[in-house]
C-alpha cells in the first residue's frame, strides 16, 4: 500500500472508530444488541488501527523522550489498557454477539468495571485525538481570523462538553461511585449523540492544548 493510500486508509479507520465510539456511548439509543456488535466492531477496528501504526511501537525504545512523547506514551498505554479491559468485561456479559464467553469474569465485577472503564476509554480517546490535532492541522493554510474563529468555537464546544461531563454524572461512573448507569430512554437520538460529541470534543480540546504546551517546551 502506497504512502498516500495508507494515510487515507488510516483516516478512514480512525473516522469509523470515532463514529462507532459515539454509538457505543449512546446505549439508550442503540440498544443492547447493537451495543454488543458495536463493541465487536470497535475491537476489530482497534486491532487494524494498531497494525497500521505498528511503527510507533517499534520506536518506543528509540530516540530521546521529550514532554510530548512522555505524555503520548502515558495516554496511549492507559487507553490501550482501559479499552482492552472494557472489551474483556463486555465479552464476559455478552448475551448476543459472544454468548459463549458469558461468565468469563464474574458478571457483577464485569458490569461495574465495564461501566467505569468505558467512560475512562471515552475520555482518554478524546485526549488521544486531541494530542494529534496540531500535527494534523499544521499544513492547513488558514487566515488568522479563521483560526481565531475556529479556536473560539472549539473552546465554546469544549466548555459545553465539560459542563455535560459533570452534569451527567460521568465522574461518578469513572470512579465507581455509581454502580449502575442511568439512561434517559425518552431522550431523542440527536441530543444524545450531540452531548457525547461535545464531551469528546472537550477532552480532544484539552489534549490539543496539552500537545501545544508540550511542544513549546522542546
Amino acid at each position: 500500500m502506497g504512502g498516500t493510500k495508507k494515510r487515507n486508509f488510516k483516516w478512514i479507520v480512525d473516522l469509523f472508530m470515532t463514529l462507532v465510539l459515539l454509538c457505543l456511548m449512546a446505549y439508550q439509543v442503540c440498544g443492547e444488541l447493537l451495543h454488543e456488535w458495536g463493541g465487536v466492531l470497535m475491537t476489530l477496528l482497534l486491532i487494524v488501527h494498531h497494525v497500521l501504526n505498528r511503527r510507533w511501537y517499534a520506536g518506543i525504545f528509540k530516540g530521546r523522550y521529550n514532554a510530548y512523547r512522555i505524555v503520548t506514551l502515558l495516554v496511549n498505554t492507559l487507553l490501550l489498557g482501559s479499552i482492552a479491559l472494557t472489551a474483556l468485561c463486555g465479552m464476559s456479559m455478552s448475551a448476543h454477539a459472544l454468548p459463549f464467553l458469558y461468565g468469563l469474569l464474574p458478571v457483577s465485577f464485569a458490569r461495574q468495571t465495564h461501566l467505569a472503564l468505558s467512560y475512562w476509554s471515552f475520555v482518554l480517546m478524546g485526549f488521544h485525538l486531541g494530542l494529534h490535532v496540531p500535527a494534523m492541522t499544521a499544513g492547513l493554510k488558514w487566515s488568522g481570523k479563521v483560526k481565531a474563529a475556529l479556536s473560539l468555537l472549539c473552546a465554546a464546544l469544549a466548555g459545553l462538553g465539560f459542563w455535560l461531563f459533570v452534569n451527567n454524572g460521568l465522574p461518578d461512573y469513572m470512579f465507581f461511585r455509581t454502580p449502575f448507569a442511568f439512561f434517559d430512554y425518552d431522550k431523542e437520538a440527536l441530543p444524545v449523540f450531540a452531548e457525547n460529541l461535545a464531551v469528546l470534543t472537550g477532552f480532544a480540546f484539552l489534549g490539543g492544548c496539552c500537545a501545544k504546551l508540550c511542544k513549546r517546551r522542546l
